[in-house]
């Protein structure tokens, strides 16, 4: 039996699940990057970091692919990274679009701080639930991601992205091709923390 599901209902749910990516966007993400790295990185930035931290080759036109913008314009990011020694580039064969990017000392220790201020933050957030419906809710989440993106014709998922997990329930539960997955070697990766 089919629960009628009316455009109240909707309009509720999503609603709800707007204010609450904002919540995580602006209070668990941003006030954190802003209180460990202060205007000096942005969550475009961060995003590069993580998106370095979890592959084994990131070219110029795969950071672009996966930050949804233009490649020159990953390449004044990735120029301004490099200047803050935050990154850095090595130009195949002198052609800056396929230089291989790569971590700095600094941009690990930027990584597993922002992580482990961010983890402080929404643990004392998330305080008064149990493990178990955190559990139960991300795996809804996902339930709910997949449900959306199953009718969309791009079939690379980049939906994670500073949060990528070895075992990606969201691919399991969809039918897209992981981003970080498909740039990692036979090397096991983890978060930075």
């Amino acid at each position: 039996m089919k629960t009628r599901i009316t455009p109240d209902l909707v309009h509720d749910f999503l609603a709800g699940a707007r204010v609450f990516a904002k919540s995580v966007r602006d209070v668990i993400e941003g006030a954190v990057l802003q209180e460990v790295a202060g205007p000096k990185v942005t969550m475009p930035q961060l995003k590069l970091l993580y998106l370095v931290a979890q592959t084994d080759s990131v070219t110029i036109g795969d950071a672009a692919e996966f930050l949804g913008v233009t490649s020159p314009a990953v390449s004044k990011t990735v120029e301004k990274l490099v200047r803050r020694r935050l990154l850095r580039r090595n130009d195949i064969q002198g052609d800056r679009r396929s230089s291989q990017l790569s971590l700095t000392e600094a941009s690990k220790r930027l990584l597993e701080t922002y992580e482990a201020a961010r983890n402080q933050k929404a643990a004392e957030i998330f305080a008064n639930y149990s493990p178990e419906q955190l559990r139960r809710t991300s795996e809804l989440l996902d339930h709910l991601a997949a449900e959306i993106e199953h009718s969309a014709k791009d079939q690379l998922c980049m939906q994670c992205e500073i949060y990528a997990r070895q075992d990606c329930r969201f691919g399991k539960f969809g039918s897209r091709s992981c981003f970080y997955q498909n740039h990692r070697g036979n090397n096991n990766h983890s978060h930075p923390a």
